[in-house]
């Protein structure tokens, strides 16, 4: 099928060209400036809310870039120079979900085919592949650990097909954190013609860039880390193919799921912050997770920390390689030697001991009992009750997701009081504390 260019595909293009002249600055000054250019026409320094869904044409055809809000409009174009300059991308496309840009990537298989997506995915992802593109496209998918074939446990060939078209992948994975080699799944996938998908949510765009490790597309919930204030529901796909964003720009436009203009000047406005608020969610995560595996475990009250930036995870060595060039400048030699690891985004699983998960959480003040991630507040949830619940009993078990694991989406509180009420809930749980 040929897509066809349109207005829009076009002007994205001159934006992206334009968001490359600005490649030589750093991440935090291109996270301020891109896409936030003082008005040509007031001289405004903050981009303007424009809630118009439609523009005024000189002529027929001739416009200004903009015909009608659904296409293209100002703030979600500025939005998405923004991203796509963050990511290291060409590209970007907002979407009004996560859950929407996963969706219209996937109908980019017209006419059915093959995916191949890690068996640790988000369970939005799991639903849509198997509830939606499998019953109503025709689109197959087969769940690997991808971990364990890139270890040379098992072998990638016994799965693909001849029309395996995407591999997805998210690393690290929702909840258990396990890491893939992203490098190594792309050169195996192009190999056979095949486009990676990364979801990076779970680190953002501070901590990795997958498409400098070779991914073909990025997907974000912007809702999480990027946005990072709770207040946003958004997706989305950044690339540097200009044949797949053609392709993703004519389904935006024509399934018309995309965001409202004050939700792309939010999620702009909190991206501007975001190079500020990941050191710090890094580093409270770490400083927590290495707590944890030291007083929680020696107490008896914790049996595991999975923190990929602790030098004593397995993977430690694959999360550094992967680690964006501007967060490993954090942390060098002697930092990571005091400080036991280095920081690798704000997630943080535990599993608890004694069947005390519950009472755990139920004992936590600063720590929210929510689902959702990446604000600048502190998160705690079971997810096999909660995000995970619509899996079955056995993969939940396939998958290491027992009633014993939360996650803990650490945020930029004061880290000694954040450390203070996980220790407390813990010792109250346990029945050691006050208010046993």
């Amino acid at each position: 099928m040929t897509i066809p260019t349109t207005n829009g595909v076009a002007a994205a293009n001159d934006r992206a060209q334009a968001a490359k002249q600005q490649v030589s600055d750093r991440f935090g000054t291109r996270a301020i400036h891109v896409g936030s250019e003082p008005s040509t026409e007031t001289a405004a320094v903050i981009p303007s809310i424009s809630l118009s869904t439609t523009y005024a044409q000189a002529g027929v055809g001739n416009h200004k870039g903009f015909e009608y809000s659904r296409s293209d409009n100002p703030n979600r174009s500025a939005l998405e120079a923004q991203l796509a300059s963050l990511e290291g991308g060409t590209y970007a496309l907002a979407f009004s979900s996560g859950s929407a840009a996963t969706a219209t990537i996937l109908n980019t298989l017209q006419g059915g085919g093959h995916v191949l997506s890690v068996n640790d995915v988000y369970g939005g992802t799991y639903r849509y592949l198997k509830r939606v593109a499998e019953a109503v496209a025709g689109v197959r998918t087969t769940f690997v650990d991808l971990e364990r074939v890139f270890e040379g446990m098992e072998k990638l060939d016994s799965y693909w097909e001849k029309d395996t078209k995407i591999v997805w992948i998210e690393t690290p994975t929702n909840p258990t954190l396990r890491l893939i080699d992203v490098q190594a799944v792309a050169d195996t996938a192009h190999a056979r013609g095949a486009v990676v998908v990364v979801d990076n949510t779970f680190l953002s765009p501070y901590y990795q860039n997958p498409l400098l490790l070779g991914a073909d597309i990025v997907v974000h919930s912007l809702s999480k880390y990027i946005n990072g204030h709770s207040d946003v529901i958004m997706g989305a796909a950044i690339t540097n193919t200009p044949a797949l964003a053609d392709k993703l720009r004519f389904l935006q436009n024509a399934i018309g799921a995309v965001p409202s203009p004050f939700d792309c000047w939010l999620a702009q406005r909190g991206a501007k912050t975001l190079h500020l608020r990941a050191r710090e969610h890094g580093l409270n995560a770490l400083r927590l997770a290495r707590v944890l595996s030291t007083i929680g475990v020696q107490r008896g009250w914790v049996v595991n920390v999975v923190y990929p930036g602790l030098s004593t995870h397995p993977r430690n060595a694959l999360a550094w390689t992967q680690l964006s060039a501007r967060a490993r400048e954090d942390w060098p030699e002697e930092r990571i030697a005091r400080e036991g690891g280095f920081a690798y985004g704000g997630m943080v699983s535990v599993r608890v001991a004694g069947g005390k998960a519950e009472a755990f959480l139920e004992h936590l003040r600063l720590f929210t009992l929510a689902e959702s991630l990446g604000g600048v507040e502190s998160l705690a949830e079971l997810p096999s009750k909660m995000t995970h619940a619509s899996l079955s009993v056995e993969d939940r078990a396939t998958l290491g997701i027992g009633e014993d694991l939360v996650r803990l989406s650490v945020g930029i509180e004061d880290g000694e009081d954040l450390k203070r009420d996980v220790l407390g809930a813990l010792e109250k749980a346990f029945g050691e504390g006050e208010g046993k």
